[in-house]
């Protein structure tokens, strides 16, 4: 039981710092700083979707911090980063702190589901054991694209 709890709090603080983190990129650009213009300029993107993308990436924070959205969040966030990834690439800047991030969120501990009342202590501990790793290895083949 103790490692049950062990898991979840370490997902929940987990998304709690990558929430974090994309609440506080949407609010650095929304106060329209100098390094924010220069950014958008760099990648040749227009200034005003500065707003349209703090707006977009504070929402999918927001979905992706509410346990019952968090999947759905985080594919959102899944394909913002994707869309950040590419703009770089077009650049040809380097792109490993995106990577980095992405793979960081894909590998959150997943909380493993009971199973119903009828299966036995044995098959609990083995779908325990499993479910997490089934996770990990989606979002691997998620990021890999195998």
């Amino acid at each position: 039981m103790l490692a049950n709890r062990t898991i979840v709090w370490s997902g929940r603080v987990i998304s709690i710092l990558l929430s974090l983190l994309f609440a506080m990129s949407a609010f650095m650009k929304m106060r329209h700083g100098p390094d924010v213009m220069q950014g958008m300029a760099h990648l040749g993107l227009p200034k005003s979707l500065i707003t349209l993308l703090a707006s977009v990436e504070i929402s999918c924070a927001v979905i992706y911090a509410i346990p019952a959205t968090a999947v759905l969040g985080a594919i959102l966030l899944t394909g913002y980063i994707g869309g950040a990834i590419l703009a770089h690439m077009r650049v040809g800047d380097p792109f490993f702190v995106q990577i980095r991030v992405r793979t960081v969120r894909l590998a959150r501990p997943v909380p493993p589901r009971e199973s119903s009342e009828s299966a036995s202590s044995s098959e609990k501990e083995t779908h325990r054991d499993t479910q997490p790793l089934r996770k990990l290895s989606w979002g691997i083949q998620l990021c890999t694209g195998n």
